[in-house]
């Protein structure tokens, strides 16, 4: 256990080392190291976790390493994800507040901080349109990504509003899915009991002797 432990600990201090950009910008690493090399994780999963830390209080990359440490190793987990994603950031800062006012009017790091940024929304982009592949595979969640969209992007709403809609929207679906599907199932147990009564019925009238009387 405390092999694993410290290996979540290295993981996430190690995407929190490059998560340049805030949280979003360790989603692609994070999909790389959790569901591709090592199967801990499934997109939808990632989704959910991604959609939790966003909707609830703190920062988005602290929240999902702690959920992740949590599903592999309880509260220990969680402790050692959540060490791993922020000891970077306390080292790195600590050291950018004693150095970066000598540095940063320095063109050479100006310039570098610009292509860091481009890096960093390409391998976003990327991310999100290989997850949007995956998960949205319905009408309804195609317009539900489309409607969040276009609500975060054109009408500058809040992420919470958007989640906790498209939360009730997915809860009514499923609820309304469940009832068709009931109905069907009862549909289809009833033209059954009809049809294995009128083939009793056949039988018991094929069966009775020849000059017995037929009601």
């Amino acid at each position: 256990m405390i092999r694993e432990l410290f290996k979540l600990y290295m993981i996430f201090f190690k995407i929190g080392l490059f998560s340049i950009g805030g949280g979003y910008v360790m989603l692609p690493m994070l999909r790389r190291e959790m569901v591709e090399d090592r199967g801990w994780l499934t997109d939808d999963e990632l989704i959910d976790y991604y959609a939790i830390a966003q909707a609830t209080p703190g920062i988005i990359a602290v929240n999902t390493a702690t959920f992740v440490g949590y599903k592999r190793r309880g509260v220990p987990g969680a402790i050692a994800s959540t060490a791993g994603m922020v000891s970077p950031s306390l080292i790195i800062i600590t050291v950018i507040a004693l150095f970066f006012t000598r540095f940063q009017e320095i063109p050479a790091v100006q310039r570098a901080f610009r292509g860091v940024r481009v890096a960093v929304a390409v391998l976003l982009s990327f991310t999100v349109a290989s997850l949007i592949k995956k998960t949205v595979r319905s009408v309804l969640e195609v317009v539900l990504a489309a409607g969040a969209f276009l609500g975060i992007s054109l009408l500058g709403l809040s992420p919470i509003p958007i989640l906790l809609t498209a939360a009730l929207v997915g809860v009514a679906a499923g609820m309304f899915r469940s009832a068709g599907k009931g109905a069907a199932a009862r549909a289809h147990k009833s033209a059954g009991e009809g049809a294995g009564a009128a083939a009793d019925k056949n039988a018991a009238e094929n069966a009775m002797v020849p000059g017995e009387k037929r009601e």
